[in-house]
């Protein structure tokens, strides 16, 4: 071979290699978009700050023992791992990626660390590849489909329901002034209460991000499940009632002032507002079978598919949790308490 077909190969096997280079390259930064059906997490998770969701067998959740920095755990609570510091919240999942909102933080030198950051990110499942996709301040967020809806916060009185592609293309406001909790999702569309003119029940059509009235109630933080929105209402001390989109009847489930709730399958968790008695309560979906869980003032109600967490007002520590569908047995997340310990150690 002479030293000109020598150089001619060389210079064919460097392009190939370059060629394959940038394959990869282009292929590892491409982001499948997801399913229509793809839902970041549960609404009433969402309503209470989405600091857990459980998605393809594991749980990520904001750990309030270090700073509600990123960890991720298999649903009994084993195997606890961290995965980035940082105080995060509004946790979705779909898809091999993981989304959440990120209240700053401290570096801490590991691959998926971040300094003082805050907006919207994403990951990949495992913590790595951090990705900023929108840096702003945001009071809510839910993975619907391929996109981001998202309650962008600018000041006291701007406030925005924004968009974003996963891939971080197609941005857009979808509503410019009113005030839409983009938590519930189910078949293409965001069903909300109203904040403007009247609490009705809405629904956005994501396909056209035109929006519909669904309900002539007068509700707050909808759940849609199995056909029925749960709903606190407004009118009537905020009691909890459920409203049947096939025939039209609405529920009475309690008449307990409620602060905040969360459904889970057959269950609802619910925080009682009361001067002289107030409890962490749940029940059956139908209204039936009322208990304590807890007596005293609770919030940032999250549940799995094995745990109910939850915290005392104003203090973010401990964490509790009692079994989701056993018999009621408090008892504070010491699992998530000692792996924070060690990542000081």
């Amino acid at each position: 071979m002479t030293a000109k077909q020598k150089n001619i190969v060389i210079i064919s096997i460097t392009c190939v290699i370059f060629i394959v280079l940038i394959a990869l390259f282009i292929l590892s930064s491409h982001i499948p978009l997801n399913d229509a059906a793809t839902v970041g997490n549960t609404a009433g998770n969402l309503n209470n700050n989405g600091y857990f969701c459980e998605y393809d067998g594991r749980v990520y959740f904001a750990n309030a023992y270090d700073g509600y920095s990123l960890y991720s755990m298999n649903p009994d609570e084993t195997d606890i791992k961290k995965l980035h510091s940082g105080a995060t919240s509004y946790i979705n999942a779909g898809g091999s990626y993981l989304y959440y909102v990120a209240a700053g933080g401290t570096d801490d030198g590991g691959s998926g660390a971040f300094r003082g950051a805050y907006g919207i990110y994403r990951s990949r499942l495992n913590g790595r590849g951090v990705t900023g996709m929108d840096r702003c301040h945001v009071g809510g967020m839910q993975l619907c489909g391929s996109y981001l809806y998202y309650i962008k916060v600018d000041s006291d009185t701007a406030i925005s329901l924004e968009k974003l592609r996963i891939d971080k293309k197609d941005q857009k406001t979808v509503n410019p002034d009113a005030i839409i909790n983009p938590a519930c999702y189910a078949d293409g569309r965001i069903y909300y209460g109203g904040t403007d003119e009247d609490h009705f029940l809405y629904a956005l059509d994501t396909a056209s991000d035109t929006a519909s009235v669904v309900w002539e109630g007068n509700l707050w933080n909808p759940i849609l499940q199995n056909g029925y929105v749960y709903y606190m209402d407004i009118p009537n001390n905020y009691r909890l009632c459920r409203y049947s989109l096939y025939d039209n009847v609405v529920e009475i489930l309690t008449e307990d002032r409620v602060d905040l709730f969360n459904v889970y399958q057959n269950y609802i968790y619910y925080q009682t507002s009361s001067r002289t008695a107030p409890a962490l309560k749940r029940m059956l979906v139908d209204g039936s079978e009322q208990e304590i869980v807890a007596s005293g003032v609770y919030q940032n109600i999250n549940i799995t598919s094995q745990y109910v967490y939850f915290n005392a007002f104003g203090e973010p520590a401990p964490v509790y949790r009692t079994s989701t569908f056993g018999a009621v047995n408090v008892a504070s997340f010491d699992g998530a308490m000692q792996a924070a310990l060690e990542e000081t150690e």
